[in-house]
């Protein structure tokens, strides 16, 4: 792809690509040589085996390569190993939407503990109103006795648990309330 300059390539919308299972970085690295922004979050895991200990670099979202582009130019992205096929209502590929890959890049930049997490559609919502990942919003979980934050990729139904500090959370309800009573006071 014939790169348009920066500001094209930012607007473009996120299309989830679906590649070969342990292709993730290989094809991630393909599309972008091809000139493509691709997204591939990842994770750090020890794994011990009987003689050693390995911290492996694995991706939050096995399966899938997040990549920007124009449907117009989406064959070089189809052709290119590892792919299997872009994300698709039918026949018509479905963008991922802009705040759940902003909330997957923070997490990751924040280098919080995260790791892949089933996908949930219930749980209290929450927001984050301190430390590295303030204002994202996600679910609540508790797991061995700590505190998870879970952001989902609904397109994917996909979702990445990242702990955080009990401190850090507030109830979405809670801050609804708390927002609109800042209004009041402002006004």
């Amino acid at each position: 792809m014939i790169r348009a300059g920066c500001d094209r390539m930012t607007r473009l919308p996120w299309y989830a690509v679906r590649v070969r299972s342990n292709y993730e970085f290989t094809t991630a690295t393909i599309l972008h040589g091809k000139g493509y922004e691709e997204f591939v979050p990842a994770y750090e895991v020890e794994r011990r085996w009987s003689d050693r200990k390995q911290t492996l670099r694995l991706p939050l979202l096995p399966g899938y390569v997040l990549c920007r582009l124009d449907l117009q130019f989406r064959l070089p992205v189809l052709q290119s190993p590892g792919v299997v096929h872009i994300v698709s209502f039918g026949k018509v590929p479905a963008a991922v939407d802009e705040g759940e890959v902003a909330a997957l890049e923070r997490i990751v930049r924040a280098q919080v503990a995260a790791e892949p997490w089933p996908y949930l559609e219930i749980g209290d919502p929450v927001r984050i109103v301190r430390g590295p990942l303030v204002g994202l919003k996600g679910a609540l979980l508790e797991f061995k006795k700590t505190c998870r934050l879970v952001v989902s990729v609904t397109l994917l139904q996909r979702s990445v648990a990242a702990e955080i500090d009990s401190t850090w959370i507030m109830p979405t309800r809670m801050t609804r309330h708390l927002d609109s009573a800042a209004e009041v006071r402002e006004a």
